[in-house]
């Protein structure tokens, strides 16, 4: 009733808020930058046209502080031509104007590359990175809200990228070339962040998919590059992938509020003045979401209820010429609550386990960037991030007939509390980086510090009985098919705090007049394992055929191991940082402005690998090791005039050895075949079309056989299932058809877009996993057919 209230209170506000009809215009002010400099660039070039229409030669030269103003602009849908001599052409693009607003900007220009390069730049504008030659993806803010399926999510825009997997459907996390969810790099503002999705796992053991939903609400990022291996030395601690964030900094002219009300729920968004300081733009979002509507609409049953919302706020001030501070502040809870009741909604009967969690995350961050000199600057962070996690995990024990249904719904026997997890962690951390560039190099050298504290326990209530159990666990009686589970193995409590410590160095390059190098190392001191590690890494390009390039990386990446893993560990037991060697060697091909191929083949050697030797406890050792190789191609279109795709297809191949006498097997994330195609059609200012069509390979699965009636009497029949082979198999092939359209219309200060995201639209049921049920010895899919949702966004 109060959302209800809320909802039409807004809705109310905005539409009352329709001026007259009298006929106004707007503006369009902006700031133009060096990527590399971060300083103001005089004189540079800027050109209006409405989307999909040439140039039509209306323009403005920036200022002495890179500052221009293009003033009385007919309200409508604009895009943004920016040039200057020395630098790559970049194009804004879906820049709205509205009555009496103004629209404002700053954006970078990346610098001119050398010589050599200028006619590889010129096609493919304002993508070029010499520090990231290989693997790299960038999105604009438009793109990722347009990818249909997505649902503005950028962790589920990611996957459709080369060498990229996701479960699907309820699943956003990635896994990027054969490694696992949990092993990517993110940085959100220069920010470090581990914990970036609702709703992963239990509470228990990690959720292998990862989580369902990032804590970034639509329209919150602004900018992102993707980075799929071999990434600089001044990112580490994780060993797979690179993703950075920016955060859309506030409008300092013109206040807007944006309203998006969908099945899951609503986003609010203010993008404005601070009011209190005309230096100063605020960029906030408040964002609840929850499945119930959802549930009705698609007939799910039996999921209980996932709830989480997103609340965030971003403030920018040029405090001067020379320093510019963000402060950024964001809070994530979540809950997720199955009860007995949810239990006995499906038929046949599935999952038996009643689940109460809560997660709540929070971040609050300052980031200060100063010039230092003509072509240098020095960033300064300090952070402090906080997650309280509770789990209560309990069972039902229904009875059942011989089709598998519940006998009596409205009376399931129960168990609550027979498992507690806490998992509460505070880190506060600083950053200090410093860039400089020269005549044909430049330099970046950096330290982090970070003090971590766990707060961290497990408790079982009493003994329980474990139904799926692997060769190499231990039985006391091999006779009997079922494995039973001591508080002693599983409890354990940690207290205990931790310094991290890393400093790095990247250096780039030219040789020959031709051929960019990108040399690092990278130094890490970490307080959990009582390690200090040294990773070597480095990477380049070289010209041919006018506009191609051959690209290569390779080096050395270590991984903390992941905090609730740290504290599972009984007293004594240290893990060690896991290690990765990479190496890729590829080719770029750029075809026309905006259309480019890229051809890359990886190959990556693993050691000190985590492993669980007994699948029922959470003690873990670093026995592991394996490798995987893979090949990426791609054909990427970027947004220009009126759409923008790219196909793309995937092979890799990810092997694992535990060394517990049964060998190599496929890892979880090893899917030899991924084929993606994206297309987006914007035929005019009011409509956009988009679709996505992926496959997949069937995730690995384990072979298994079935033991009946395990306690051998009529009165308490159970079955259970013993692993005899490890990922041998696979679960069913991925195919999902996605599609979105959109649909905005103007009026006068008010905009309106409604639209329509189906995931799914074939409503196949996926398989992202594979479960037993002892009540009866069935085994069933986890998975998600049809996932819509549809609403409205109300600007003003």
């Amino acid at each position: 009733m109060k959302l209800r209230l809320l909802l039409n209170l807004i809705f109310f506000s905005l539409i009352t808020g329709i001026p007259g009809f009298s006929q106004s215009k707007g503006a369009i002010k902006g700031r133009i930058i060096g990527q590399s400099t971060k300083r103001p660039i005089p004189g540079a070039s800027v050109l209006i046209y409405s989307n999909g229409q040439a140039p039509s030669g209306k323009g403005v030269a920036t200022d002495s502080a890179g500052r221009f103003v293009l003033a009385n602009v007919p309200e409508g849908s604009y895009t943004l031509l920016i040039s200057s001599v020395g630098y790559q052409e970049k194009t804004l693009r879906d820049v709205l104007v509205a009555p009496n607003k103004t629209f404002f900007v700053e954006t970078e220009l990346a610098a001119g590359a050398d010589s050599m390069r200028e006619a590889v730049v010129k096609t493919f504008k304002s993508e070029y990175t010499p520090l990231a030659p290989v693997s790299t993806y960038t999105f604009s803010r438009e793109e990722i809200f347009r990818i249909p399926g997505s649902q503005g999510d950028i962790f589920r825009a990611i996957g459709i990228l080369p060498g990229v997997s996701s479960s699907g459907g309820q699943f956003s996390a990635i896994s990027v070339r054969g490694q696992g969810t949990s092993d990517n790099v993110y940085m959100v503002d220069d920010i470090p962040m581990f914990e970036v999705s609702h709703l992963e796992g239990n509470g228990a053991f990690n959720d292998p998919n990862g989580g369902r939903f990032s804590i970034f609400a639509p329209r919150t990022i602004d900018n992102a590059q993707f980075q799929g291996g071999g990434f600089a030395a001044q990112y580490g601690r994780k060993s797979s992938s690179y993703l950075g964030l920016g955060i859309k900094e506030g409008n300092t002219e013109s206040p807007s509020l944006t309203g998006q009300f969908d099945l899951l729920g609503f986003t609010l968004l203010y993008d404005g003045p601070s009011g209190f300081d005309k230096r100063t733009g605020i960029f906030a979002t408040a964002r609840y979401q929850n499945f119930s509507l959802l549930e009705k609409v698609v007939g799910l049953k039996g999921i209980g209820l996932p709830e989480y919302g997103d609340y965030m706020i971003k403030t920018t001030t040029q405090l001067n010429a020379r320093n510019k501070l963000s402060v950024i502040a964001m809070y994530n809870p979540e809950s997720y609550v199955n009860t007995a009741k949810d239990v006995g909604q499906v038929e046949p009967i599935q999952g038996t386990d009643i689940v109460n969690t809560s997660n709540n995350k929070a971040l609050i961050g300052l980031n200060l960037r100063t010039l230092t000199g003509r072509r240098s600057y020095w960033r300064n962070i300090v952070y402090y991030r906080s997650l309280d996690g509770r789990a209560d995990l309990g069972t039902t024990t229904p009875q059942i007939n011989a089709a598998g249904d519940i006998v009596n719904k409205d009376a399931i026997p129960f168990e609550a509390d027979l498992q507690q997890v806490k998992n509460n962690q505070r880190e506060l951390g600083y950053r200090s980086v410093f860039t400089g560039n020269f005549r044909k190099s430049s330099l970046t050298v950096g330290i982090d510090l970070a003090r971590v504290a766990l707060d961290y326990s497990r408790y079982l209530k009493h003994t329980d009985t474990l139904y799926t159990f692997s060769p190499d666990d231990y039985r006391p009686d091999p006779t009997k098919y079922y494995l039973i589970l001591q508080p002693s193995q599983f409890n354990s409590v940690d207290h205990s705090s931790a310094i991290n410590a890393s400093a790095y160095a990247d250096l780039s390059f030219v040789l020959f007049k031709a051929l960019r190098l990108n040399m690092g190392a990278r130094m890490d001191q970490t307080g959990f394992t009582q390690q200090a590690t040294v990773s070597p890494r480095l990477s380049g390009s070289l010209p041919i055929g006018g506009q191609g390039t051959l690209n290569f990386a390779t080096g050395i990446f270590y991984q903390d191991p992941e905090y609730d893993d740290v504290g599972d560990q009984p007293a004594g037991h240290r893990l060690r940082q896991q290690k990765t060697v990479q190496y890729i060697f590829g080719y770029k091909k750029y075809f026309s402005q905006d259309l480019k191929f890229i051809a890359e083949g990886w190959y990556k050697e693993f050691s000190d690998q985590i492993t669980r030797p007994q699948s029922d406890q959470p003690f873990l050792t670093n026995a592991g090791t394996g490798y995987a190789y893979g090949l990426d191609l791609s054909i990427t279109k970027r947004l220009s005039e009126k759409y923008y795709g790219q196909a793309s297809y995937s092979y890799m191949l990810s092997k694992r050895d535990d060394h517990d006498g049964l060998g190599l097997y496929n890892y979880a994330f090893s899917q030899p075949h991924v084929f993606s195609l994206l297309a987006s059609y914007k035929p005019n200012d009011k409509w956009v079309f988009s679709t996505k069509f992926r496959y997949a390979t069937g995730r690995p699965k384990d072979n298994f056989i079935i033991h009946a009636n395990v306690f051998q009497t009529s009165a308490f029949v159970r079955y259970s299932q013993e692993i005899v082979g490890h990922n041998e198999s696979r679960l069913g092939d991925y195919i999902s058809w996605d599609i979105r359209s959109d649909y905005h219309v103007q009026f006068r200060k008010l905009s309106l877009t409604a639209f329509v995201d189906i995931v799914d639209v074939l409503g196949r049921n996926n398989q992202s996993g594979e479960d037993f049920q002892p009540l009866n010895g069935s085994t069933y899919y986890q998975g998600l057919a049809i996932f819509p949702t549809f609403g409205v966004i109300l600007g003003l």
